[in-house]
Formats: C-alpha cells, structure tokens, sequence
C-alpha cells in the first residue's frame, strides 16, 4: 500500500489500534479496508456491513474504545511506543512489506531502526561453535555500523544479540512487547531494553503460541536487508524466515556447516538453491553493499492487488453486481490457496468486484489470506 508518510492523531492511532485487534483483521486485510475506506474510522463503521455481505450470522467483534485504550495506556506504562505503517517513525523496509504489520510497539532505543540491518537466525540447539561464530559475526557488523535484528531465541539468536549489545541489536518478539521467551532470556532482554530496541507486533501481555512464531519471523526479515542463517536443520523456522526473505526480496546467506551434522542440513541446502556463502563478516559486508533499503514504493504491485477503488476516484462495486459474483468467486475457491490473479481471470469479473467480495467473505470468516496474494476457503 502507498502511504503518505504522516504522523497520526491520537484519535487515529486509536482507530487503527481498533481495526488492527478486530476478529479476522489481519495486516493486508486493514490495508486493503485503507485503501477502499480512506479511514481507520470509515472502515470500522462499514465492517459490520461488509461481514452479513460476505454471509456472517453473528456480529462481528469489533475492538472497543476502551480496549484501544487500554492498550494505549499499558505501552505508556511500560515505556513503548506504539508506531503505525504510516508513521515516519516507522522502520520503513518493513512498511514496505506487503503484509506489514500496521502497528507495532517499539521499547528501547527506536533510533537504532533507522540503520540498516542484517538479521541473524539459526538453531535453537545450536552447537558450542555456531554459537561462538555467531557471537564473532555479529560483533564485526555491529562495528561496521550496522543493526544485527534477531528473535531472542535460544542458540544462534542469543549469541547474535549478545555479540552485538554494545554496538546496536534489535530483538522481534513473538508475543507481547513486555513478555520475555524464554524466560531464561530475561537478563538478556533488559540489556537490549537498555542498549537496542525491541520490537513487537502483538498486542502488549500477549503470551507467544506457536502459530505467533511465523509471523514474528517476517518482521525480522523484513526490517533487515538480509537475513543469515547460521545452523537450521531442514525443518526449522530459520529457513521460514529466509523464505519470507525471499518472498520480501531481500539477500538469503548462509553458513556452510558438517554433513554430519543435522542441524546444518537446512544452511548447507539453503547454499545448494543458491543463498550467498558466508564465512566471514566481510562476505556479508560484500553481499549487501550495494543493497538499498526498500521503500514504500516497492515492490511493485501486480494489477490484481491494486485496491478496489479510492475514495473520490471511483465507485464501489454495485451491490447487485457483487450479490452474483459472491456465488461465483466461491465455487471457484477451495482448501487449496490460489492468487488473486487467478481466481479474477478464473471467474471471469472485473478485479475490483473480485477484490471487494474477497474482503467481505474474510470479514465474514469464510475465507482466509495466505502469503503471495493468496487466498483459499477458510
């Protein structure tokens, strides 16, 4: 989505918060209700309507005022920020991604996000020389001035922020800003409260679940240039982040690892498809010098996902127009996800009609968004 960097109102920044913490609003849903809506605000007087349209019986949960600003106030206390898409203050590499989040709170030394930024990934169990070659490499790119961004894992994530405390690291969280996993971390995280800066996308006190790890992931590939993975076995989250690595269009490096060892199967295929080879900081240095950060004019967007009307410049889909496509758009979805393209050229209609009957079937619970403009039957 294209935005024109402002700082919001408290009034503003509540009705985001609002529409964010909404049942079935997830990023680039919010966006596109932005997009059509022009407002936070608009978009949560038109959900109700847009959930009976896409078939919900029970009304949808809307957050209140009081919720909003009961989160508000707990980031205050705390000492968080809370920064929208938007906001100039935003980390803007990661407003770039599609599916940014559009708030999150930041604890710490916010300025430190306006660096550039390499995150470091890899094995929970990582092995007693992983650890130490994680700490090494992190330590040299902080000294030459970038941000090591991690998740405050165990193993290689440790050792990334610990190597670059002094120098800058940020930590993603996959819960709430103030909720330390694992609790053996504790020590660590008040360092980087004290010296870097953390970073959250749930709301505050939200205990991490497993399904908040992937997410959280995105966020650290997404405030970064590139992401190196150390040590990740062939089914680890490291390699879902150097997916969503990819899928951001940002460098994937690796460090070569034993064949013996499983925990570096997953880096050593990472090379086999093409990742960049890492054995020392200068290879990174290397791999990312002429790298830009993104902006919020990447990347470009496809047809299909461009919004279905903007205020003042067209009209929203007639309303008999959407009533037959509804039927259609849903006998054309199933479990398995399809682009939007596809289904659009697959039912043959117009891609704001599509786009619009999507976003109220969504609301509605019955269909859900996948990464890549993906959608399937909920």
């Amino acid at each position: 989505m294209q935005f024109r960097r402002r700082s919001l109102t408290d009034s503003e920044r509540l009705d985001w918060l609002r529409l964010i913490r909404t049942e079935n609003v997830g990023p680039i849903t919010f966006h596109r209700l932005l997009e059509q809506y022009g407002s936070a605000a608009k978009a949560l007087d038109m959900l109700p309507d847009l959930a009976r349209r896409g078939g919900r019986a029970k009304p949808l949960r809307i957050a209140s005022k009081a919720e909003a600003e009961r989160e508000m106030q707990a980031n205050r206390r705390f000492g968080a920020r809370l920064l929208c898409t938007c906001e100039p203050d935003y980390p803007e590499p990661l407003a770039a991604v599609d599916d940014a989040p559009p708030v999150i709170s930041v604890a710490g030394h916010d300025h430190l996000l306006r660096r550039r930024a390499i995150a470091i990934v890899g094995a929970r169990n990582a092995s007693l020389n992983g650890k130490k070659f994680a700490e090494s490499l992190a330590r040299e790119l902080g000294a030459a001035g970038l941000l090591v961004v991690s998740g405050l894992a165990r193993g290689i994530d440790t050792a990334a922020h610990a190597g670059s405390l002094t120098s800058g690291t940020a930590a993603v969280l996959a819960g709430g800003i103030d909720v330390v996993y694992p609790p053996e971390n504790e020590g660590l995280y008040r360092d980087i409260l004290a010296q870097g800066v953390v970073v959250a996308e749930s709301a505050i006190g939200t205990q991490p679940q497993a399904r908040h790890f992937p997410r959280r992931n995105r966020l650290i590939s997404g405030l970064s240039l590139g992401v190196l993975v150390v040590e990740a076995a062939l089914r680890s989250g490291s390699l879902i982040t150097a997916r969503m690595a990819l899928e951001q269009g940002r460098e994937v490096m690796a460090v070569p690892g034993s064949p013996l060892d499983p925990r570096c199967h997953g880096t050593n295929n990472l090379l086999r498809q093409g990742a960049t080879l890492v054995e020392r900081a200068d290879d990174v240095l290397r791999a990312i010098e002429n790298l830009r950060p993104p902006t919020l004019a990447e990347p470009q967007r496809d047809l299909f996902s461009a919004p279905a009307f903007l205020p003042g410049k067209a009209a929203e889909p007639d309303e008999s127009d959407l009533a037959r496509a509804r039927a259609v758009v849903l006998e054309n979805l199933g479990p398995s996800p399809v682009t939007i393209d596809e289904l659009v050229r697959g039912c043959q209609l117009s891609a704001p009609v599509v786009l619009t009957v999507v976003l109220e079937l969504e609301l509605a619970g019955r269909v859900q968004r996948l990464p890549g403009h993906q959608v399937s039957l909920a």
